[in-house]
């Protein structure tokens, strides 16, 4: 549903408008039919496909302005993003950011391995050697894939962990080199602490700031050798990534049930760093497991296009996931993973593909109550922006709640303290801790949420869509959506500064506000905007991260016409909010 009726609000008045206003423009009465591109759940036109070899040389010739804002290195909820062909992700920024890295891991005392992998975008191969170019020149302890293997975000965590377990000195940190479900033209680079998630904002402003002012000085600082030699350099070692990850999901998954029920699987990797991942699990746990596709393409020419007219991999989105949802009736349950594998997309025989917010529901209700050695106060995770139905089934199962700020860095700390047996974010993210309660990955993890569907369809008789159901039934049925708009930075600056007492209105779609929140109850940090949450229903209002608009997140638990209500009177909330 959330991509059914996105709404992205065209910008046309708001360039008629002076600096600081946002003219509200009248959504259209019929969101369905649109703003969703006639080429939206088609196979991609070659119109449309990312001219890689002019990518790669923007890579390596462009170099950033950092007068221009969009030049610069900027690092949102999972690190730096940006494409070649803007200037926003070439080499500069790489080499800038690494040796910043290099500064901040001997400034802390960081001196164990440093765990990198990259996907299978074009521009996370180039950036690699770009950083690796900076680590051995500065003697940093490199584990990189043995064989040049695509290396999903959770391995990396996982490593990291694994490497990190007993240890007081010599710890490991890592990179992931990543723009996620982003489409082809995008690069991403992100740095995990010590505690394998993503890192927090203390240390990704100290990385940015200095990354930017390298560039400023024309990289005069940073220290880098030649890729041929950084290779074979004594620092530079490679890890089997893949094999360590494999052989240890047997202690967060129980495939003997899997296995023993002959649940019938199909995975589409969407081309990702996971996608040579399935087969050995298939084959190291004998499952009735098929991979529907292992091509990998560079220009992901094999997707459907998403909502938006563009190449995205994202497994929530009905449009990206067509080829699997075709697929349906064939399998038992089925799933897929965005491109670093650090999100999941599940299809069920019994609903086809289920909206994240339904499937992490189930998966809490799940886990809760087939986790005997988790510990008893172990809380659920979820972030402001996530469903309301998580904070029934968690009522219900008599567990803690922790509802944080979005961003999975939040989750890290208590998933790896054990003190959260949960984490999720509503754009199908989420980690949780081994059979045992110790932890697994701080970071996202797509693959486990996705083989978890198997175990509950095993387990339960039942598929994950066939529990949904069942779980509203007895809690109630949630409708919810998500509205993007238009912002300057002026006007996204104001909303992430909306307090309670700027909300001049005691009164939602109907009903008495009961709270207003500008800090998530979980952990008290600011949301960057605001949240009012009503007797049936609530509404989240916050500034995009990483581009030039703002979302509003709506639920109702009475009905479609409410939920539009809610979303009609947010609008003109934040719209008075930030004129």
């Amino acid at each position: 549903m959330r991509d059914a009726f996105r709404h992205v609000t065209e910008s046309i008045a708001h360039k008629c408008a002076p600096t600081g206003i946002r003219i509200p423009i009248a959504r259209p009465r019929d969101p369905m039919s649109q703003n969703i591109s006639p080429l939206a759940g088609k196979p991609a036109p070659t119109s449309i496909l990312v001219d890689v070899p002019k990518l790669l040389a923007a890579y390596a010739d462009t170099r950033p302005d950092p007068s221009v804002p969009a030049q610069r290195v900027a690092f949102g909820t999972s690190g730096h993003r940006g494409s070649s062909l803007q200037g926003s992700f070439n080499e500069w920024h790489i080499l800038a950011i690494t040796q910043a890295i290099c500064e901040y891991r001997a400034g802390k005392g960081i001196d164990g391995p440093l765990f990198i992998g990259f996907d299978t975008h074009a521009l996370s191969r180039p950036a690699f050697e770009s950083a690796l170019e900076v680590l051995a020149a500065h003697g940093v302890p490199t584990m990189i894939s043995s064989g040049d293997e695509y290396t999903p975000t959770p391995a990396i965590s996982h490593a990291i962990l694994m490497h990190n377990r007993g240890r007081t000195s010599g710890l490991a940190d890592g990179i992931v080199i990543t723009p996620s479900h982003n489409p082809p033209d995008n690069g991403g680079f992100k740095y995990n602490p010590t505690n394998g998630g993503p890192a927090d904002t203390d240390i990704t402003k100290w990385v940015e700031n200095r990354a930017n002012a390298l560039i400023e000085g024309g990289l005069k600082e940073v220290r880098r050798m030649p890729f041929a030699q950084a290779r074979k350099a004594a620092g530079t070692r490679e890890h089997d990534y893949l094999d360590r990850y494999v052989t240890d999901l047997a202690n967060i998954v129980d495939f003997d049930v899997i296995r023993s029920a002959g649940v019938h699987m199909g995975v589409d990797p969407l081309g990702g760093a996971g996608v040579h991942y399935w087969a050995p699990i298939a084959e190291r746990y004998q499952l009735d497991l098929t991979v529907v596709s292992d091509k990998v393409d560079p220009q992901f020419a094999f997707m459907s296009v998403d909502w938006d007219g563009k190449i995205r991999m994202d497994p929530s989105s009905k449009y990206a996931m067509q080829r699997l949802i075709g697929l349906k009736d064939r399998y038992d349950v089925a799933f897929a993973c965005d491109t670093d594998h650090d999100r999941h997309g599940v299809v069920t025989r019994s609903g086809g593909l289920m909206e994240p917010n339904h499937y992490l529901s189930v998966l809490v209700d799940y886990l809760f109550r087939h986790r005997p050695q988790w510990s008893a106060d172990a809380a659920v995770g979820k972030t402001v922006v996530s469903t309301a139905l998580i904070d029934r089934v968690a009522k219900r199962l008599g567990r803690k709640l922790y509802e944080v700020p979005v961003g999975f860095k939040w989750f890290a700390p208590g998933l790896f303290d054990g003190s959260l047996g949960f984490g999720c974010e509503e754009s199908a993210g989420a980690s949780l801790l081994r059979r045992d309660g110790t932890a697994w990955a701080t970071d996202k993890d797509g693959l486990v949420p996705s083989l978890l569907a198997a175990e509950i369809t095993a387990r339960e008789g039942r598929d994950p869509g066939e529990l949904y159901r069942q779980l509203t039934d007895e809690l109630g049925r949630p409708f919810s959506n998500r509205v993007e708009a238009a912002a300057t930075p002026a006007q996204k600056a104001k909303l992430a500064r909306l307090s309670p007492d700027q909300l001049h209105t005691d009164r939602l779609a109907g009903e008495k506000i009961e709270q207003v929140l500008d800090k998530a109850p979980g952990n008290g940090a600011a949301i960057g905007g605001i949240k009012a949450i009503a007797a049936s229903g609530w509404f989240a209002a916050r500034p995009s991260g990483t581009e030039a608009i703002y979302k509003i997140y709506a639920e109702s638990f009475k009905s479609e016409e409410h939920l539009q209500g809610l979303l009609d009177e947010a609008q003109k909330i934040v719209d008075a909010a930030i004129a």
